[in-house]
């Protein structure tokens, strides 16, 4: 239960992502200076946390041996998610965008196929690839269907340019965020903590972001004081604090693809708590009769999932007892 606890709490702490963002763009700021300052800000406070700890050299070193995994994967989990969700914002606004976010849900389930586990017999021990867990597919479904039944009544009043760039560059950071995720956790093989990990993707990934930031001056000059404590406040919030509760919730179950399955379903949250907050902040409609049917059942589905998991988990714990 506790990875579920953890993995809601950072899904608040992700909305910041999608509310500020939000926030710059009707403030006039670019996506590129969203993007970019998220993880050169992200930098210095991971850096004194990991040095605090003396867990810098390690990490440093195994990136310099597996760097090419290191490079591509913290390209992908970092630079592909992050990239296409502050593009989007200049083209649908918060509550869209965390809808269609949620596609990651499933996204996460499908890539399963990807990734082996080594089964390990009195002769032998194998790697097999792994296979589509298909009641928490189910269960992600139905979440997905309540975030579908929410952003109906919004999405029709949307117009098709914002629909094509204010969604398929969000379906794609769904994707990348989890397979970059996953394999980072195959190459480190759980040799680094949460905030060792998160530093080196985003060292490795700090050539994108640079070369980014120099693109921003070129073209739309430098960013404004407001948009650059909003991306500050991005930055420790979503950045620091909310990777680093998903990434120890993962962690925490990276070997039972069913229950990491349910715990990137907890991600969920950030469509309500983005909601919540558009409507405080922006004073944003409230939602629609169908909406609030829509919310229900994402309510539901993640407590599905949650029950699911933490009732496998109870009767695995009884049937170690009883061998005892």
């Amino acid at each position: 239960m506790k990875p579920i606890i953890l993995g809601v709490v950072a899904s608040g702490f992700f909305a910041i992502s999608f509310i500020l963002n939000h926030a710059m763009n009707l403030a006039g700021g670019s996506w590129i200076w969203s993007a970019s300052l998220r993880f050169i800000f992200m930098l210095p406070f991971l850096l004194i946390i990991v040095l605090h700890k003396k867990n810098l050299a390690p990490l440093l070193e195994d990136i310099r041996v597996h760097f090419g995994a290191w490079f591509v994967w913290s390209m992908v989990g970092f630079g592909f998610f992050y990239i296409p969700l502050c593009f989007a914002s200049g083209f649908a606004p918060g509550w869209l965008i965390a809808g269609t976010w949620q596609v990651t849900i499933v996204a996460g389930t499908l890539l399963t196929p990807l990734f082996t586990q080594t089964i390990i017999s009195e002769h032998e021990s194998i790697r097999v690839r792994r296979r589509v867990p298909l009641k928490e597919l189910l269960f992600s479904s139905i979440i997905l269907l309540g975030v579908a039944i929410m952003q109906i009544d919004h999405a029709a009043h949307l117009v098709w340019n914002d629909i094509l760039f204010g969604i398929l560059p969000v379906a794609v950071a769904a994707f990348a965020y989890p397979l970059g995720n996953r394999k980072m956790m195959e190459v480190t093989a759980g040799k680094f903590d949460v905030y060792q990990r998160v530093l080196g993707m985003t060292l490795c990934s700090l050539p994108l972001w640079l070369g980014l930031f120099v693109y921003g001056l070129l073209t739309v000059g430098p960013p404004s004081a407001g948009q650059s404590l909003q991306a500050l406040i991005v930055a420790i919030s979503s950045g620091v604090i909310a990777t680093s509760l998903f990434f120890t919730a993962t962690d925490k179950v990276k070997h039972d693809i069913r229950k990491l399955a349910t715990v990137e379903a907890t991600q969920a949250g950030e469509v309500l708590f983005t909601l919540l907050g558009e409507v405080i902040f922006f004073a944003a409609a409230l939602p629609s009769l169908a909406s609030l049917f829509g919310i229900l059942l994402i309510i539901g589905g993640m407590v599905v999932h949650s029950l699911c998991a933490n009732k496998k988990e109870t009767i695995l714990t009884a049937s170690s007892l009883t061998e005892i």
